[in-house]
């Protein structure tokens, strides 16, 4: 079985420019011979975190939802590509509530001090963060950046590259700018052959390793 990768789509619009972006992404970790579970965040049916801190004292949440159900996945996951626009110079709603329903790793982490992404996972597991902006500032991915450093380091999936198309109220619509979306075909291959070199051999959540 082959590495496996998360493709995190945090856009409500899921054939907009973000989807686009992400999908040359899936491409590139594909074709470097990684499966890839692409992940819809607006579509799940979950609620916001409502700070019950049931996970204090297990891995779990007391909200019995889509995210609750995907923990176990995300802890066996080789890699992650988490595509998203930025909204009020930040992460759009759906996603941020979605990374902050993660608490579960934190305390298991940072609280009961059990993590759950075991050892040799941890020394492989990357995350290609793809975002778009309609403005063209310095400071726009900022916020998007934080919060995401932030969800990397709770799940131990570090950030290890970030591909940023700013400006977009000009392009409009990326299907106009191939290079653009070579770039993203590239980034997305380059993460899963990193990955892919890094797990030591095609492993799926799921199975173990031989020892």
């Amino acid at each position: 079985m082959k590495p496996v990768i998360a493709a995190l789509l945090g856009s409500p619009l899921p054939s907009g420019n973000t989807a686009l972006l992400l999908d040359q992404a899936i491409f590139g970790a594909a074709d470097a011979g990684c499966a890839v579970r692409k992940i819809h965040v607006p579509s799940l049916t979950f609620s916001p975190c409502r700070e019950i801190y049931a996970c204090r004292e297990k891995f779990a949440c007391a909200m019995d939802d889509d995210v609750n159900n995907l923990y176990p996945f995300f802890a066996e996951m080789d890699g992650m590509i988490l595509a998203t626009p930025v909204m009020t110079m930040g992460i759009p709603g759906a996603l941020k509530s979605f990374m902050d329903r993660f608490q579960v790793f934190y305390c298991a982490k940072y609280e009961r001090l059990e993590r759950v992404v075991p050892p040799e996972k941890r020394a492989h597991r990357k995350t290609l963060l793809i975002s778009i902006s309609g403005m063209n500032l310095p400071d726009n991915f900022d916020g998007v950046r934080r919060s995401t450093l932030s969800f990397c380091d709770i799940i131990d999936c570090r950030l290890a590259d970030e591909f940023y198309v700013r400006d977009m109220d000009a392009k409009k619509d990326l299907r106009d700018f191939p290079d653009i979306l070579t770039h993203a075909y590239l980034k997305g291959k380059a993460l899963g052959e990193e990955v892919a070199a890094a797990a030591g051999g095609p492993v799926s959540p799921g199975e173990k390793r031989p020892e």
